[in-house]
């Protein structure tokens, strides 16, 4: 959210080096709401199925964005392999929750900001039944939050955010929520979760 396909690039390089292919997928949540993002990015996911084996990698939103698309496919589609969630909330996000009613945010961040801080909503976005990495930061904020009290977090989510039982496994790592796609440990931990 507020960010463009350009902030992958540091991870989607890595990968490439390595030797996968990659892609990506915009939009823009001050102008698209989620149903119209999620059957595009269905439509995207469609066409993957059909190339061979493919995963699915995403920040923040994205990977709730993610999880709803993968709900939505036709019965038969070829699901991906692995799905990988950096910083991805799995429930309604706190902070959200203190900005839903500000004008700002809600002019920036139109429905999938709304989205976010709706524990109705948000509910309705079902785990899915692939394996599933979530990475997660740990830096958090530098002063006293208390909004985290003394929970881990990555200055936006706090752990218990990210975190359910349906998740194969979770990884931290020492960075903060935005700079996640810039660490080069993600894509240590996607290469070795595909490789093994």
């Amino acid at each position: 959210m507020g960010r463009t396909p350009l902030s992958g690039w540091p991870l989607l390089w890595r990968l490439k080096r390595a030797g996968m292919k990659t892609g990506t997928f915009s939009y823009m949540v001050s102008q698209d709401d989620s149903t119209s993002i999620i059957r595009r990015l269905v439509s995207k996911i469609l066409t993957l199925s059909t190339k061979g084996d493919y995963v699915l990698i995403g920040h923040s939103l994205g990977g709730v964005l993610i999880r709803a698309a993968v709900n939505s496919l036709p019965p038969g589609t070829k699901l991906p392999s692995h799905i990988f969630l950096l910083g991805s909330p799995l429930e309604s996000v706190s902070l959200v929750k203190l900005l839903i009613y500000n004008p700002i945010y809600r002019f920036l961040t139109g429905d999938c900001g709304q989205l976010l801080g709706s524990i109705d909503r948000m509910s309705k976005v079902l785990p899915v039944s692939v394996p599933t990495t979530s990475i997660v930061g740990v830096r958090g904020l530098w002063w006293k939050c208390r909004r985290f009290h003394d929970a881990l977090n990555d200055g936006v989510l706090a752990v218990s955010e990210v975190s359910a039982n349906w998740i194969t496994d979770q990884v931290q790592i020492s960075t903060l929520h935005s700079f996640l796609p810039f660490s080069k440990h993600i894509s240590e931990i996607i290469l070795d979760r595909l490789n093994t």
